[in-house]
């Protein structure tokens, strides 16, 4: 993770990776990573304020958080990238083959990448590759 469990310096990063995109500054290949990923979700935009950087998005009050998705973007973005768990850069190109669009794509594995997310933390245990890439092979059937 890149700032161990520090919520706000993450989300701090998103904004200042999207502020320095606006202003035309030179970026860091990870903030040029983040600012794409921003740059794809237009109904977040409104949300990268000072204000967002303590606010708590709950499925309970009908809200989904959007540090959390855009993360599972890049996070997508970097298991494609380095095929691991391995297989998952074939799987990436066959969703987008059916989704027709890469992003679109992203969205649909983000179901499986949550549940693997949630069963690890739930269990206390890294996430099992395995259940994930098969969760993703059922989605494509």
């Amino acid at each position: 993770m890149i700032f161990g469990e520090d919520r706000g310096r993450l989300r701090r990063f998103y904004l200042e990776a999207w502020r320095k995109r606006q202003s035309g500054e030179t970026l860091e290949p990870l903030e040029a990573m983040v600012a794409q990923v921003v740059e794809q979700h237009p109904e977040y935009h409104h949300l990268l304020t000072e204000e967002a950087l303590d606010r708590d998005f709950t499925p309970e009050a009908g809200q989904s958080n959007p540090f959390l998705h855009m993360g599972m973007h890049i996070a997508l973005a970097e298991q494609v990238a380095t095929d691991r768990p391995v297989g998952i850069r074939e799987l990436h190109r066959r969703f987008t083959v059916a989704c027709g669009d890469p992003h679109e794509a992203e969205h649909r594995m983000m179901e499986c990448l949550g549940m693997a997310l949630w069963e690890a933390q739930r269990q206390n245990r890294p996430p099992d590759e395995t259940a994930y890439l098969e969760c993703l092979r059922k989605l494509l059937d």
